[in-house]
């Protein structure tokens, strides 16, 4: 067996406190936390779920106006042609997501169901 050297205890305990941050980072969100984020270009927003907030996002088209209340996301307005993302609705759990494809925004929900909400295997 082979003495221990002197910055042996300060590696160890660098390592264990490397791997609690890591596993509290990894694990640490709570069920039923979800961000909305928002996507245009190179830019990114997010917003958690609970906020009532009117987002202008600034597309290749021009802006598109999206809307948070109430625990859900839609699109309110687009300079698209067809509005097709006006027209598809709210979305309220994580991993959903909506889209002008035209004005290139992407708009989808993050996080983790809460524990009363079904998931994917539930269908």
């Amino acid at each position: 067996m082979t003495a221990l050297r002197p910055f042996d205890i300060p590696l160890v305990l660098v390592a264990a406190a490397i791997t609690v941050a890591s596993t509290l980072l990894a694990y640490g969100t709570s069920a039923g936390t979800a961000r909305v984020v928002v996507e245009a270009g190179d830019q990114q927003w997010v917003y958690t779920l609970e906020n009532a907030v009117t987002v202008p996002v600034t597309g290749s088209l021009g802006i598109s106006t999206i809307v948070i209340h109430n625990g859900e996301v839609h699109f309110e307005k687009s300079p698209c042609v067809n509005q097709v993302c006006v027209a598809s609705g709210t979305i309220k759990r994580p991993g959903q997501w909506i889209a002008c494809l035209p004005n290139a925004v992407f708009v989808r929900i993050e996080g983790s169901p809460a524990e009363d909400e079904p998931d994917a295997t539930s269908r």
